[in-house]
């Protein structure tokens, strides 16, 4: 379900307004599962800035403020040192920058496993300080009752389930999960857990084909897949790796664009035009009005 519209930017480049202004819902995106095979395929994308918000939300039902942010922007060597902070900070901005979007902001490692109660303390906080819409956990039958917790007392939840980034050290690596009978049947188990109590959605990461279809057949909520299957009720990427700002990516990443030869051969042109001085030139310079 396309939804077009245009951003007068004359007036602030920050705060750019469009027409018309609204926002997707909740259960709009829940809708989406119960529209049959036609429907069109959900679109999600991560974001971390207000202007990079500006440029996805009209392609993107929903926004994800991922803790990958730990390594996109922070050079960090992975998710586990991602603060609370730093996703509200990222996720007010990407609130800011966007209209259209549903806007997911990630719980990072630490902040909500320990207990329904401390996961509510940490969500109510994202929500109050970046006005998204909901939150995304990892976790499958583990994390079901603080699903369920959140839920009840009206704080939406993207659930997170197979391929677990913040669990990584348990996992013990990257690899695709649901080889085995017993990693099939457990994903599954997860994936039905999460939408029993009460996900309104669930990124289904790094798993087998098969796998991601049966999941997908199996449960009544929205599947975004990340690695999974083209037959997902929907499908997430991390944007800078869809661009191309790294030499390496995942097996299921498609790079759209060069982002990183672009914006390094940008920099080797300026940088011999100031050596040149040949920048600025009479364009760029000012000077008294003759």
């Amino acid at each position: 379900m396309s939804t077009t519209f245009t951003l007068d930017t004359s007036t602030s480049r920050a705060n750019p307004t469009p027409a018309p202004m609204k926002r997707l819902t909740v259960p709009a995106i829940q809708r989406r599962k119960f529209e049959g095979k036609t429907a069109e395929p959900l679109v999600m994308l991560t974001a971390y800035t207000a202007r990079q918000a500006q440029l996805l939300d009209p392609h993107c039902d929903m926004l994800l403020i991922g803790d990958s942010l730990g390594q996109v922007i922070y050079g960090l060597p992975s998710t586990l040192a991602v603060t609370l902070d730093m996703m509200i900070a990222h996720g007010a901005a990407v609130v800011r920058g966007s209209y259209h979007s549903l806007v997911i902001v990630d719980m990072p490692f630490g902040s909500y496993e320990s207990s329904p109660e401390a996961a509510f303390a940490s969500a109510s906080r994202v929500m109050a300080e970046t006005g998204c819409a909901a939150v995304k956990l990892e976790g499958g039958q583990a994390m079901a009752p603080t699903i369920a917790f959140l839920s009840q007392r009206g704080i939406p939840v993207m659930a997170h389930v197979g391929l677990t980034p913040q669990a990584v050290n348990a996992l013990g690596g990257y690899a695709a999960r649901g080889k085995s009978q017993e990693e099939h049947a457990k994903i599954m188990a997860d994936a039905r857990a999460v939408a029993d109590a009460g996900a309104f959605a669930v990124v289904l990461e790094g798993v087998m084909e098969t796998l991601a279809d049966a999941v997908t057949e199996s449960v009544d909520i929205p599947v975004i897949g990340i690695g999974a299957s083209a037959r997902c009720d929907g499908q997430v990427l991390v944007t800078e790796d869809m661009l191309g700002m790294f030499e390496r990516t995942a097996k299921f990443v498609k790079r759209y664009e060069d982002m990183a030869t672009m914006i390094s051969g940008a920099a080797e042109r300026y940088a011999a035009d100031v050596r040149a001085r040949t920048f600025p030139t009479d364009e760029q310079v000012y000077r008294p009005k003759k």
